[in-house]
């Protein structure tokens, strides 16, 4: 299939690496608001065309095209690429706000294209090792979770990190997509959450390279902590903070009736995996049951579900459901309420352990 791409900022390095290598995908050009990014992606990639986006757009070859702005332009230009008649694949998160991502799911609807959303850092070998463990029944009923992403924010290393502390920004917007659709891969949808935010410093000074020394104002809270129930009754807990100077939190970890399981990162596509039964005191290592995988899995997928008329495993109704946590979560600090999440979605169907790395066909 003929893919797009448009925004050829950092994150635009791990896709063109990848994509490539995987089956059914062929890159056909890209674009970016700034013609001389959009150039130097196709000289260092290989990549045949660089364009505006609108020629982007009105291409008839191009099928498929992913979405890797910034974060407050996701809805807009999936909506457009979707109006385009494309199927659509986002960066995390699908939108900034609820309305957005009901725009994108209503041109999905109407257009009858596909829709869908990273992180698919879920599909990888970590996180499908540990489902595969907790749908084998290996630590009994699931009954609760806990899920940690704190650090000091994105100021000491990225290039131009202002966005991060906009209306758009913060840590569960940037960070809770993939805690979240990590712990709905093992555990199911979410149907109720309760949080509580704080904003720690209404400014913060970059001092990374390139804008060292910048002010930046704080717009939005930079410390969120949930709890979470999940439809099948377990109850989780989650912060994500870009507060705390030092941490030795787990990322996630899942417990059952019968033992617990430590899961890795799920910023990445590898472990470790470990798991501890009943009593015992030491905590085991669990091989990797499927390829490591990397950014780009979530395309293939969909380039696969296409071809196989099946929903991709990161699709819409996922990644929606999962910004309605999000927002429900900030909805909850605000109002000093639980807040009842109204969307579903279904629990992505896992990938099987003798799966070929990239080939979703079925």
């Amino acid at each position: 299939m003929n893919i797009g791409l448009i925004g050829c900022g950092n994150i635009s390095d791990q896709y063109l690496t990848n994509l490539p290598r995987l089956p059914g995908i062929n890159v056909r050009a890209c674009a970016d608001i700034v013609m001389e990014r959009a150039k130097a992606r196709a000289l260092e990639y290989n990549i045949p065309e660089h364009l505006e986006v609108d020629e982007l757009l009105e291409r008839k070859d191009i099928e498929l095209v992913v979405n890797l702005t910034i974060p407050k332009a996701h809805g807009e230009i999936s909506t457009r690429i979707l109006n385009a008649g494309k199927h659509a694949y986002s960066e995390k998160p699908l939108a900034i706000h609820r309305s957005d991502g009901a725009k994108i799911l209503e041109s999905a609807n109407n257009m009858k294209m596909m829709a869908g959303c990273a992180p698919d850092t879920f599909l990888g070998a970590g996180i499908q090792t540990c489902r595969n463990l907790i749908d084998k029944g290996a630590i009994g009923e699931p009954i609760a979770a806990t899920a940690f992403m704190v650090n000091h924010g994105h100021e000491h290393w990225h290039p131009d990190p202002g966005f991060y502390y906009e209306v758009g920004g913060g840590p569960m917007l940037d960070m809770g997509p993939y805690y979240l659709t990590a712990l709905i891969n093992l555990l199911g949808p979410i149907n109720s959450v309760s949080g509580m935010t704080r904003k720690t410093f209404e400014e913060r000074t970059i001092t990374s390279e390139s804008l060292s020394g910048t002010k930046i104002d704080v717009e939005i809270p930079t410390h969120v902590a949930a709890s979470l129930r999940f439809v099948n009754g377990a109850i989780g807990t989650i912060i994500t903070s870009f507060d705390i100077w030092g941490s030795q939190l787990p990322r996630i970890e899942i417990y059952g009736t019968e033992g617990s399981i430590s899961v890795p990162d799920p910023n990445t596509f590898e472990g470790p995996v470990s798991i501890q039964i009943g009593y015992e005191d030491n905590w085991k290592p669990i091989d990797l049951t499927h390829p490591i995988g990397g950014r780009g899995l979530g395309v293939a997928d969909m380039v696969a579900a296409v071809k196989d008329s099946r929903r991709p495993r990161a699709d819409i109704s996922l990644a929606y459901h999962v910004l309605d946590v999000m927002e429900a979560i900030h909805e909850s600090s605000n109002q000093e309420n639980h807040i009842s999440i109204e969307s579903l979605c279904r629990q992505p169907p896992p990938i099987k352990p003798e799966w070929v790395e990239g080939d979703f066909t079925e």
